[in-house]
């Protein structure tokens, strides 16, 4: 399990195992798989959200980027928060620095075009 220590094969395996850690509230680990050029300090994990639903969308090298050091995962994921459903709907950056994948940044599509 990559929560205890193993490595992520590709983006969307660290992508993926980084859903579970906030649905499982492991902020050790998602802190620890964020990039240390953009990690916060902590991460605000108020309020009772209940993570129910992942989707990869698409995976992909990052565009103009010359090797295969950055890569982009698109997905969605579904919450409730006091019972009332919403979406989160993120394409992620990742960076593989020394072997280890992690997590860059993420940006937030439009999605009313």
């Amino acid at each position: 399990m990559l929560h205890t220590g193993g490595k992520a094969s590709s983006p969307e395996s660290l992508m993926r195992s980084r859903y579970s850690a906030y649905a499982l509230g492991n902020e050790d680990y998602l802190l620890k798989t964020w990039h240390p050029d953009t990690r916060p300090a902590s991460i605000d994990r108020s309020g009772p959200t209940q993570w129910i639903g992942l989707q990869v969308l698409h995976t992909a090298n990052a565009p103009s980027v010359a090797d295969d050091d950055t890569a982009l995962v698109e997905f969605v994921a579904r919450y409730r928060i006091n019972g009332k459903a919403g979406r989160l709907h993120e394409i992620s950056r990742f960076l593989l620095e020394d072997g280890r994948w992690y997590y860059l940044n993420g940006s937030f599509p439009d999605e009313s075009t």
